[in-house]
């Protein structure tokens, strides 16, 4: 958790900015999607890619209170597990190659580890009263 020291705004978390780069990706992606998957897959993968973020930099600004803090970052981890399941729903349906497909896999396994470890050691994270 040395990474703690040097935070100053949310923008400045590896977990953060993973999730901002890996939710790029799924918008560029998802560009090329069917037009008819338009308000539904397209849509739901967008969405809960930029979930992450969102819900992270909301979780970085209630630092003050350590059960909101874990709360929005429990969100970001569900949101991060729903986008991963919309990424195999997206395999499935052929819209996503298998590699690419692998690969945003992992990055969100590596932004849920991470969440997870800002979560188990949510105090070392909150601001002191």
């Amino acid at each position: 958790m040395s990474e703690r020291a040097f935070v100053r705004r949310h923008s400045d978390l590896d977990v953060y900015k993973q999730a901002f780069e890996v939710a790029m990706s799924i918008f560029r992606t998802t560009k090329s999607f069917p037009k008819e998957e338009r308000y539904s897959l397209t849509d739901q993968i967008r969405r809960s890619s930029r979930s992450v973020c969102a819900n992270i930099a909301e979780a970085w600004r209630k630092r003050r209170y350590e059960a909101a803090f874990v709360s929005k970052l429990s969100d970001s981890e569900a949101e991060a597990a729903e986008t991963q399941t919309w990424i195999q729903v997206s395999v499935e349906c052929e819209y996503i190659d298998r590699d690419l497909a692998k690969d945003l896999y992992q990055q969100y396994d590596a932004i849920l580890e991470m969440l997870v470890q800002m979560i188990a050691n949510s105090k070392q994270w909150t601001l002191k009263k």
